[in-house]
């Protein structure tokens, strides 16, 4: 005997279309268990903060007190002196402070005697003379002054040995002036070294007696400044 079968009842003919629904309802189900989130509910609680009426405090109505100003004092009483015509009245003489010309003059003249300053050789009138000089042209004397200093300077040369040993050379400034009498004072150093400063005031020590230098035909004190060089040969 053979079974009989309803050919609209094959069960295989929509088997993908379910399967298919499946999936999906599979599929959306895991998405939706993966994005679930849950939050603490202790951290999410909001407090409220109470705030008393008690925290309100009463600030007391105080009250300025107004004095009044002190009276004003009471007004003096003006007194008029009556003075009679016939009073005689001192005059006064008032002497004038003034001073004229004539004595400005002769202040002038004196405070031009009393004040004495040195006068530089560059601009000096008449400039010392070192000896030997003397016969010189006055156009011709500034150079030679130069001359005869670089001559002593040369002649009375003498090398430090501590300063040649320890290989100390330089340049050294000598200043000096020329007192009224053409004297040799005020002699100051300036170089490298203390032996060289020392032995340039032994040169400029021995410079002889000069004629003093003169500005409008009176003797005057002239500074004067001279290198001298050390060098090792």
């Amino acid at each position: 005997m053979e079974p009989k079968k309803n050919p609209k009842a094959d069960l295989a003919r929509n088997s993908g279309l379910y399967f298919a629904i499946g999936l999906c309802l599979v599929l959306f189900l895991s998405w939706k268990l993966v994005e679930y989130k849950s939050y603490d509910k202790s951290s999410t609680d909001i407090e409220l903060l109470n705030v008393d009426d008690d925290d309100i405090e009463d600030v007391p109505l105080t009250e300025q007190l107004k004095t009044p100003p002190p009276p004003p004092p009471p007004p003096s009483p003006e007194v008029i002196e009556v003075v009679e015509d016939e009073e005689e009245v001192e005059e006064t003489v008032i002497e004038s402070t003034e001073t004229t010309q004539e004595e400005i003059i002769e202040d002038v003249e004196v405070m031009e005697e009393e004040v004495e300053a040195d006068v530089p050789f560059a601009i000096i009138e008449d400039v010392p003379l070192f000896p030997g000089c003397e016969r010189v042209k006055k156009s011709e004397r500034r150079k030679c002054f130069q001359e005869k200093m670089d001559k002593h300077v040369i002649k009375n040369f003498r090398y430090p040995e501590i300063a040649q040993e320890m290989g100390i050379q330089g340049r050294v400034y000598v200043q000096f002036v020329i007192d009224k009498d053409g004297t040799i004072t005020g002699i100051r150093a300036r170089g490298p070294d203390k032996n060289l400063e020392k032995e340039a005031l032994r040169i400029i020590g021995k410079l002889p007696t000069m004629t003093p230098g003169k500005q409008r035909g009176r003797a005057v004190r002239v500074p004067f400044s001279y290198p001298i060089n050390f060098r090792l040969q």
